[in-house]
């Protein structure tokens, strides 16, 4: 069916997706043919305004008219923008306002929002407001102004996950500022990032389109399509117009087939494309259409591209490939999707930020395929936003209400009673329970959230959590401090999970803020498993937890700041230092000695379940620090195995786990040997970009050690450092670990041994002479392969744990402990 090719570290996620699908809960719903109906806001007016086959309602006469200061409205002075009034008036509003909306249906709202900075009647200047704009939890726009829209409109369009009875859209002015808006659009989203039987849509709880594209066609208008939604004429991004020519399809409407319909993009859209058409060519075949977008260059974003087949004379002749950013291909053949001629689809990528802000889009032939044609017919692109908004209070009274002053001095009495009565409680727990710890964090001011703690229900060990404050809970408004109320320019990486911020706490010390991403129970287990795990750990060679936050329905990490980031930068970002032979062994030995410690050592019996080398952290010092305790397992040490849903990694995943589903700690040590040729060989456990034989690092790199031509496929900027006797017991050690039958796997342990012995034996080498050769092909001498003696293990383990609270923390405060997680693909 489809092959998909990847470059570098930030894959798009489309064949792999389906796996991470049932962890999502952002649930796109189709209306078939039915049109929304509402909301419809014509703003400024008490006037019903037709436009685009729709019936824009005046705001001023609604039950959804905006709350706290109810604004004013504004007429265009000059009535410059022609065709429809509804931009002739605006609601404007001097401090924070907001319309509210009854949801019907929970699930994907479709927010539009349209501006027109025009000059008033009443002498406000549109254009020089500066404001933001928030709709529940989410800031859809930050210090917005307006000022080079007074022509034209200005729409911006955002979906956004709503599982409440109410929609509020707030508006914010900033200091001394105003606020405006024209016009509003809210309704359910038609069948936009569903599952239509061929591809499924990545599930994100806030999404802004910023591209929307017709290729090979004019410009589509809201009034030409079916949800009133605007597509770009695709020249002005296309790089090398010559390449592809516009093709034109005049058939009365495109086969739609299955879940598709002209609701995910209008029939415009399918029949009109470019076109690449080499069959007559006498050149190499390999000219590729480019179209090149600016976008966030800190952001992920979702590209979603149309395809309809019109130029083919049968199903199963023209094959193409699609590049996303040089980072990934797809070889697109209809008969993959559909069963019939003209017959539209469409794919979906998660595409990674990469720092460029430049996403290009590509299509090129194949030079072995038959038919040598490509087409695309378009384009849309979604930006994956991050940004919360705290709810703002809300104060809907203007008049001092008697009964409610009485209620609210009685309420008051009440619950200082309560309090009393609980201190009274707590005091008598103390003295029969000494050490139980208080949290004194108070309840933030921010507003309407709810401050009820989300770590009431299970833990790793299924009970549920007897005492989760451990003097670790860390209240929202220090955290907001600490991240500039997770300012974009802090953040530092994000992935399934949610997003990594840079933050400073108030001693200047710096700290990684992990915050959960916002859908509904999403990574609950996670967050709970990593606070359990971490709570109860302190290694030299683990990230340790300085605190979390349940306020609000968040849920946050705060870990020990990581200086250097992740081994995987290490390996293949080409903006950092290479890391020699002899700092890749003390990485690997560091990491090896905190699962160690995880699987045998005080901790006792906690599998880390994903073990890979984004989740390998590095400090200043290289030191490395194993992270991410989310999928984490515990279990008594006796246990053969745990039986339970495999999660992990693909490339990293242990084959005897994912066919029995029975997890060991030997799951750990097949994971941690992938990493090791990872190390060795400074290339991703899977890459479709190479030939069919070399594409599973695991099966490749076995392979070539069996053939005896590892040297070949090491990392090029080892060659002339690895000393031959380290190399072997390198390349011993890992395939050991990566033994199908768990039983013939050695135990961590066994591995910290191991890789000390290379270590060693690399520098024996390096103290020789300085002139011998110390490659891989020198004649080193060849040092016995020493077996190791049991009794070994028990000493390495324990010294281990003995240097955990000597070595390790003897010197070391509670805040010098404070720092982490610089990583592109943190859960």
């Amino acid at each position: 069916m489809e092959n998909l090719q990847s470059h570098g570290i930030h894959i798009p996620l489309f064949p792999i997706f389906l796996c991470l699908l049932q962890f999502s809960s952002f649930q796109f719903i189709s209306l078939a043919d039915d049109l929304p109906e509402k909301y419809f806001i014509n703003c400024g007016s008490n006037a019903n305004v037709n436009y685009t086959r729709r019936t824009f309602t005046g705001d001023t006469n609604t039950g959804y008219v905006t709350k706290g200061d109810h604004g004013s409205a504004a007429t265009d002075r000059n009535q410059s923008v022609d065709g429809s009034s509804l931009y002739k008036t605006a609601r404007i509003f001097k401090q924070q306002s907001w319309y509210e909306f009854e949801i019907d249906t929970s699930g994907p709202q479709l927010v539009r929002l349209h501006f027109l900075a025009f000059t008033s009647t009443t002498t406000d200047d549109l254009s020089t407001a500066i404001f933001d704009v928030s709709a529940s939890e989410f800031l859809l726009l930050h210090n917005f102004t307006a000022k080079n829209n007074k022509s034209s409109p200005l729409i911006k369009e955002f979906f956004l996950s709503i599982n409440f009875p109410k929609l509020r859209i707030h508006f914010t002015p900033q200091g001394s500022s105003f606020a405006f808006i024209n016009a509003i659009e809210v309704f359910l989203s038609p069948t936009s990032f569903y599952n239509n039987g061929t591809t499924n849509s990545l599930s994100y709880p806030f999404l802004q389109t910023i591209y929307r594209v017709n290729v090979g066609g004019q410009a589509i208008k809201p009034d030409e399509d079916t949800v009133w939604r605007n597509w770009d004429q695709d020249d002005i991004y296309l790089s090398n117009p010559s390449n592809a020519k516009n093709s034109l399809f005049y058939s009365a409407k495109p086969n739609y087939v299955g879940n598709m319909s002209d609701f995910i993009a209008p029939d415009l859209v399918y029949q009109t494309a470019k076109v690449i058409d080499n069959n007559n060519s006498s050149e190499s075949n390999n000219s590729n259409a480019t179209w090149s977008f600016n976008v966030n260059k800190t952001a992920s974003h979702v590209v979603r591209v149309h395809f309809c087949d019109t130029v083919s004379k049968s199903l199963d002749t023209v094959c193409f490939t699609l590049y996303i950013n040089d980072n990934a291909s797809l070889i697109v053949n209809s008969i993959d999707f559909v069963d019939q001629l003209a017959a539209p689809f469409f794919v979906d990528f998660s595409v990674e930020p990469d720092g460029s802000g430049i996403l290009n889009v590509s299509i090129g032939t194949l030079s072995n395929s038959t038919d040598k044609r490509a087409y695309l017919n378009g384009l849309e692109i979604l930006q994956v936003k991050e940004g919360f908004a705290s709810v703002p209070v809300e104060n809907n009274s203007k008049k001092i209400n008697v009964a409610v002053i009485i209620g609210s001095v009685a309420g008051g009495l009440a619950v200082i009673s309560i309090l009393v009565i609980g201190f009274l409680f707590v005091l008598k727990r103390r003295k029969s329970k000494p050490v139980e710890t208080y949290d004194g964090s108070p309840v933030p001011v921010f507003g309407a959230g709810s401050s009820h703690s989300r770590l009431t229900e299970s833990t790793i060990h299924g009970s549920p959590v007897p005492d989760l404050h451990l003097g670790l809970k860390i209240s929202f408004p220090e955290i907001q401090f600490a991240t500039n109320n997770f300012d974009p320019r802090l953040l530092i990486g994000k992935g399934g999970f949610g997003s990594v911020y840079r933050g400073t706490l108030p001693n200047g010390k710096q700290v990684a803020v992990k915050r959960g991403a916002r859908e509904s129970g999403q990574g609950l287990p996670e967050f709970q498993t990593e606070i359990m795990v971490l709570s109860k750990i302190r290694h030299r060679h683990l990230v340790s937890l300085i605190g979390y936050c349940d306020e609000r329905f968040e849920m946050i990490l705060v870990y020990e700041y990581m200086e250097k980031g992740t081994l995987r930068d290490h390996l293949y970002n080409s903006n950092l230092p290479r890391l020699s032979w002899k700092q890749r062994l003390e990485i690997c030995i560091g990491a090896a000695n905190g699962l160690t410690y995880l699987h045998r050592g005080a901790a006792g019996g906690i599998i880390h379940r994903d073990v890979k080398s984004t989740n390998i952290l590095l400090d200043q010092n290289l030191v490395a620090k194993v992270a991410d305790f989310g999928l984490s397992k515990s279990g008594p040490q006796d246990e053969t195995h745990v039986s339970t849903s495999v999660k992990g990694t693909l490339g990293y995943l242990d084959p005897e786990y994912f066919r029995c589903q029975q997890l060991t700690e030997k799951s750990d040590v097949y994971s941690f040997g992938v990493v090791l040729l990872e190390v060795l060989c400074a290339r991703l456990p899977i890459d479709n970009s190479l030939p069919r034989e070399q594409m599973n690092l695991v099966e490749w790199g076995l392979y070539c050690k069996k053939k005896g031509v590892l040297e070949e496929i090491i990392d090029p900027s080892l060659r002339g450092q690895i000393d031959s006797n380290s190399l072997r017991k390198f390349s011993d050690i890992a395939e050991k670990c990566l033994q199908e039958d768990g039983a013939d796997r050695p135990t961590m342990s066994d591995v910290i041994w191991d890789l000390e012995y290379a270590l060693q034996l690399q520098q024996t080498a390096t103290r020789r002479e300085p002139h011998e050769d110390t490659t891989t092909g020198s004649s080193a001498l060849i040092l016995p392969d020493v077996q190791r003696f049991p009794s070994l293990s028990t000493t390495t383990i324990d010294r281990d744990d003995i240097l955990m609270f000597t070595n390790d923390f003897s010197s070391t405060t509670g805040d010098e402990i404070f720092s982490q997680l610089r990583v592109n693909d943190a859960r």
